[in-house]
């Protein structure tokens, strides 16, 4: 449910930062926060609650700085506080981060058995302390973080802030979604392309391990292997309103009313007008291979889940697994040669390749067979 947003800007940045902030709010927060690097110190300022309350702060306390982080929090470790809001920080870093470390507690009590002081409840500052470490040890910032990836285990995005070098924002994902903006002298992070929509097009989505530098004149991808890689850089084409609740109470009620309409707009992305055919996915593998499918998500995801198994069972005739993510992981399921394992988004997908329907289907589009 958090999100980031980060810039390197030509300019104060702080403003910019908290517009980013109120695109994100539809996803539920409870607390909130920017930092940025002002002269050669980290400035902070936070509030718990809505955003409203840290622009309160920020008109009481202007926050320079042409580099910057910002974050909207749902609290997992630790109580909705201003102590326990994004951003951490240390006196040569700050922190954001979506997700959750694991192997938090014993990274914090080796911390604080070396003398490191904890401000907050939170796992993310265990990131901050780690990579402060380093840093007064000598690393400079890049290798910094490239040592301490390796120590985090669990899901995180990261976006990480320096006080000696203020041109400087590097990123992290593994199994959170991170997006790097390309402006003109400017560069972004992003939890997803909605966050930067004011401020680019072009983003460069992060795959699963890897790993961001950004400057103001350009970027370095890394791989989890800590290889250079080139990542293509897309035009999002989201739209740069800002979210809003229209005529609704709450932004839940809002994305009820428009359901019809998000399945109308998905189904529209396979839907070729001119030959009046539908273009489905097509996997890299033999769908008349798989045994048994097991489908692992959470939440409104999970729901999703239960029609895809009705309609792999009752159109494919193949056995479906459903389990809740956040337990998933804890298990030890008896994976099958011949299964298919995944998430709610490429499962369903895949359901609709696997039905194979050739004819019309009840709006008269002819429906391109699956080959194989």
């Amino acid at each position: 449910m958090c999100g980031i947003v980060g810039i390197i800007g030509q300019e104060d940045v702080a403003e910019r930062l908290l517009d980013g902030l109120k695109r994100l709010e539809y996803r539920g927060y409870d607390s909130a926060g920017i930092a940025t690097v002002d002269g050669d110190t980290i400035e902070r300022r936070r509030a718990s609650g809505k955003l409203s309350n840290l622009a309160k702060v920020l008109d009481a306390e202007p926050l320079p700085g042409a580099v910057g982080i910002a974050h909207t929090r749902w609290a997992t470790h630790g109580g909705p506080t201003t102590n326990n809001a994004h951003p951490h920080a240390t006196n040569e870093v700050a922190v954001v981060h979506n997700g959750i470390i694991e192997n938090f507690k014993p990274l914090r009590e080796a911390l604080i058995s070396r003398g490191r002081v904890f401000t907050s409840e939170t796992d993310t500052e265990v990131v901050a302390h780690l990579i402060s470490e380093r840093l007064e040890a000598g690393a400079d910032p890049i290798d910094a973080v490239r040592d301490v990836l390796p120590q985090l285990r669990g899901a995180f995005a990261l976006a990480i802030l320096f006080r000696s070098q203020p041109d400087l924002l590097i990123g992290a994902r593994l199994g959170s979604p991170l997006v790097v903006g390309v402006g003109e002298g400017e560069t972004y992070l992003g939890s997803d392309a909605l966050a930067l929509a004011s401020l680019t097009q072009r983003v460069i989505y992060l795959e699963e391990g890897d790993w961001v530098v950004c400057k103001r004149d350009g970027i370095q991808v890394y791989d989890q292997a800590n290889q250079p890689v080139e990542r293509a850089i897309t035009q999002s084409g989201v739209d740069r309103a800002v979210i809003s609740k229209g005529n609704h109470r709450h932004y839940m009620i809002k994305e009820i009313y428009e359901q019809p309409i998000v399945v109308a707009q998905t189904l529209r992305s396979y839907l070729q007008r001119m030959d009046e055919t539908l273009t489905l996915p097509i996997p890299d593998f033999d769908l008349s291979e798989i045994k048994r499918v097991t489908i692992v998500a959470c939440g409104t995801s999970y729901y999703a889940g239960m029609v895809a198994r009705y309609w792999f069972e009752q159109f494919a005739r193949v056995p479906v697994d459903l389990d809740v993510a956040s337990e998933f992981r804890y298990r030890a399921p008896v994976i099958e040669p011949g299964g298919l394992a995944g998430s709610v988004a490429k499962i369903v997908k895949l359901e609709h390749a696997w039905r194979r329907l050739d004819g019309r289907n009840d709006d008269g589009f002819q429906v391109a067979p699956f080959p194989g």
